[in-house]
């Protein structure tokens, strides 16, 4: 009885804790001011900002209601914890060990209470060094997230992409939507490294690729990131479709530049100007936000521009696939043979990881 009564009180007190790290009152704040504006008789007057305050509310309830179960269900088990009867003793103890699993699930969510953890995700990828072989090499890393978020029950949108010119693809832009989708990703952002024996030279010599991977939470709400106008250069253009010349020829495609920092989306994707501006100013935004962590800085005007020579060098990751097999990430010295699993998706393992490690460089 008393072993019972001091486990229950002790796991009281870690999920007390991890409430705490986890910012559960400030979450729940969120949730009942996001209520109250449901409840609002003219809630449904701007039905897309509607929809989105109905869907962060559902999020918010996702992510909260399996923590509040959890506290209830140890505070009674802590509270009856004493009594005597051997049959009510049991019962306990089950539900104490049952609590228990829940908790040690629950508690990969410490290490995603990042800011914009929660947030959709922006994943662009870019052919670098390799020529033909990058291009290759950035199609099959674009597929590889693909894989990853189709398996996580995520759901993907291409918003942009460039064909490569034999093979593969220059560039391509990914909006991933999904539960906790920027805090697993968050990870891949850097250059990735890939050495092969090439299939594009006749001497089928060894080939090493690189390809840059951009990981951006999604911030499509203006209000989350006030942007002077005068800060902005909106260009309109004619898009380059394929298959003919009448494809594509109203000037409806947009590139957004930021103007102090350089910063530039160019979208052609959407159907209409008014589509690709938003989806390029969301993009923008994003990419403000990233370099507002990456640097540190509060204000909007103490940005400087992002180093591109300087992040080609961030490698993060090799793919060895010839004259052996292995996958190793250099910042965790995480590693497997399983080259072709990783390729085909399977990157959970780095995923937790990075995780572990940013987690206990913040503890």
């Amino acid at each position: 009885m008393y072993e019972l009564e001091l486990s229950a009180r002790q796991l009281q007190k870690e999920v007390t804790d991890a409430l705490q790290r986890l910012g559960f009152d400030g979450l729940m704040a969120q949730k009942q001011q996001l209520d109250s504006q449901i409840n609002d008789p003219g809630f449904w007057n701007e039905p897309k900002t509607a929809q989105e305050i109905v869907r962060k509310r559902a999020k918010l309830e996702h992510r909260l209601q399996p923590w509040e179960q959890l506290r209830k269900t140890v505070s009674d088990i802590a509270e009856l914890a004493d009594m005597r009867d051997p049959a009510i003793q049991t019962d306990l103890s089950e539900q104490l060990s049952e609590a228990e699993q829940t908790f040690t699930s629950l508690k990969n969510q410490l290490k995603l209470a990042g800011p914009y953890d929660d947030y959709d995700v922006i994943l662009s990828v870019y052919a670098g060094a390799g020529g033909t072989d990058a291009q290759d090499w950035a199609q099959m890393l674009l597929r590889m997230y693909v894989r990853w978020a189709e398996k996580q029950g995520y759901s993907v949108k291409t918003i942009d992409e460039s064909a490569g010119d034999e093979a593969g693809i220059k560039s391509a832009t990914l909006e991933i939507e999904g539960n906790f989708a920027y805090g697993k990703l968050k990870g891949e952002h850097g250059v990735h490294r890939l050495v092969r024996l090439s299939p594009f030279n006749a001497d089928n010599l060894r080939q090493t690729s690189f390809a840059k991977v951009d990981v951006l939470p999604k911030v499509d709400r203006p209000e989350a990131l006030i942007i002077d106008d005068k800060d902005l250069r909106i260009d309109v253009y004619r898009a380059g479709g394929h298959g003919g010349q009448s494809v594509n020829t109203t000037d409806s495609a947009v590139r957004v530049t930021h103007i102090p920092t350089g910063i530039t989306a160019a979208i052609q994707n959407e159907r209409s100007q008014l589509q690709n501006k938003e989806v390029a100013l969301t993009i923008v935004r994003s990419r403000l936000i990233q370099l507002q962590m990456e640097q540190h800085k509060e204000k909007l005007e103490e940005l400087k521009g992002p180093n591109q020579s300087a992040e080609w060098g961030n490698q993060i990751r090799s793919y060895v696939l010839h004259p052996y097999k292995q996958v190793k990430d250099l910042r965790t010295r995480y590693e497997t043979s399983d080259t072709d699993g990783v390729i085909d998706g399977n990157i959970d393992a780095f995923i937790e990881a990075y995780l572990l490690q940013t987690l206990g460089s913040t503890n």
